[in-house]
């Protein structure tokens, strides 16, 4: 994305000791380790903050250090950016929780993949400034996994398109500024080839966004109403018709090519995953052998994901990452983020299903067992990889499919008119 060179190691040294300067004369050093916020933590309140830190960065030039200069990057290779995000762990830098993650590693970097350069000029500062975070409006309450069967609708009408329909389970989208929407653009073709991915502002006349409320009072989901919404014709990312394209994109990077990994494989497998030894400790079994076998096995997870998604990365910045091989590290936090929030709730016993409400990481570990299935459901189940590893990867038969090659107007009428058997 940047067509810049890596660098010797003299200039990314000399870059290291600008951004020690420039770090201890601009921001915040920390008093603890960065963590995991919990939903509600997220407000316009706290993001507002961020977005000023944010823009704290963008000043001074840590914003964007992979991108496109001509888009307000820096323009330099991933190395640097590494190197920065390496010198930041000591202090406080934007966190916009899971808009971080769609924002700047899944939709702008697809964006930057496939739209238009007068497009990026325009928006892609504003991301950089703070000023515009990003979700995803992708999934549908009729399509679930199948992310081509989708109904939301969008005419052309002159230079503009409208939109209706329906979009669920889109990740703070009442925080957002904008969401990277699917839509129908053509009935007539095959339900592959007629979709069209479009920038929406939040606040646009005529989409209502409503927070659902989930189990745990929290809402970090929302689902979305497009009632004749405008979209500028210059609002198209990618071609008309070739929205499966760009979604092919979106979806590697959403597996983790676009994620910095900071030098993850080269520091080594790091301090022994220090939230369970802090609860085994507070448990009072931080002795106990069966303990201590748990405490390595959730390490053996962590080391593992973390070169692994090292790898991802590193692969995507290659341009070598296709999206069979991409789901190789959605399955596997499918499949080991289960089995390590069950080695919490077994390491801290009585003590992590109850805690004292004063205390505002209590619920965390018996969160996370709670929510340890969503990694194998959400954004696509492990089924749905160990099927696009099988076909895409290791070449296996695919699997019959009815209704690719059909107009999609004909599927739906058939799907319609099927009465079933008994």
């Amino acid at each position: 994305m940047n067509g810049s060179t890596t660098g010797d190691t003299d200039e990314r040294e000399a870059y290291r000791l600008r951004i020690r300067a420039w770090l201890a004369d601009n921001l915040s050093p920390r008093d603890a380790p960065a963590r995991v916020h919990a939903i509600d933590y997220y407000t316009p309140d706290v993001l507002a903050a961020n977005r000023a830190l944010q823009r704290t960065l963008f000043d001074g030039g840590y914003a964007g250090i992979s991108w496109p200069a001509a888009y307000g990057g820096q323009g330099l290779a991933p190395e640097f950016e590494s190197v920065f995000l390496e010198e930041a762990l000591a202090y406080v830098t934007p966190d916009f929780g899971v808009l971080t993650a769609t924002t700047f590693h899944i939709c702008v970097p697809t964006m930057l993949a496939h739209a238009s350069p007068e497009f990026l000029r325009r928006f892609v500062p504003m991301v950089l400034a703070g000023e515009a975070l990003v979700c995803q409006f992708f999934s549908e309450p009729s399509s679930g996994s199948d992310l081509a069967g989708v109904r939301t609708r969008a005419t052309k009408d002159g230079e503009q398109w409208i939109l209706n329909g329906q979009k669920v389970w889109s990740t703070f989208a009442h925080l957002a500024d904008f969401g990277m929407c699917l839509a129908r653009t053509d009935w007539e073709a095959p339900k592959h080839r007629g979709l069209t991915w479009f920038v929406v502002p939040c606040a646009s006349t005529g989409l209502t966004i409503r927070p659902i409320k989930q189990i745990g009072e929290t809402s970090e989901f929302c689902e979305e109403f497009f009632d004749d919404v405008v979209i500028p014709g210059a609002d198209v990312i990618g071609g008309v018709n070739e929205g499966w394209t760009v979604t092919q994109t979106m979806l590697v990077f959403e597996r983790g090519a676009g994620r910095p990994d900071g030098g993850a494989a080269a520091s080594g497998p790091g301090p022994l995953a220090p939230d369970m030894v802090q609860l085994a400790h507070a448990s009072g079994r931080i002795e106990d052998p069966v303990v201590r076998q748990k405490l390595a096995r959730a390490h053996t997870i962590d080391y593992i994901g973390k070169v692994l998604g090292s790898r991802i990365a590193e692969m995507g910045r290659l341009g070598a990452l296709a999206p069979g091989m991409a789901a190789y590290g959605k399955l596997f936090r499918g499949t080991y983020l289960p089995i390590r929030a069950r080695i919490g709730m077994e390491i801290g016993g009585e003590r992590a299903a109850t805690w004292d409400l004063a205390d505002p990481h209590g619920a965390e570990t018996s969160t996370a067992y709670l929510n340890g299935r969503a990694a194998s459901i959400a954004g696509g189940t492990n089924e749905m990889q160990r099927n696009a590893i099988a076909e895409r990867v290791l070449g296996l038969p695919r699997e019959p499919s009815f209704d690719a090659k059909k107009p999609f107007s004909q599927v739906l009428r058939e799907a319609n008119d099927w009465k079933g058997t008994i």
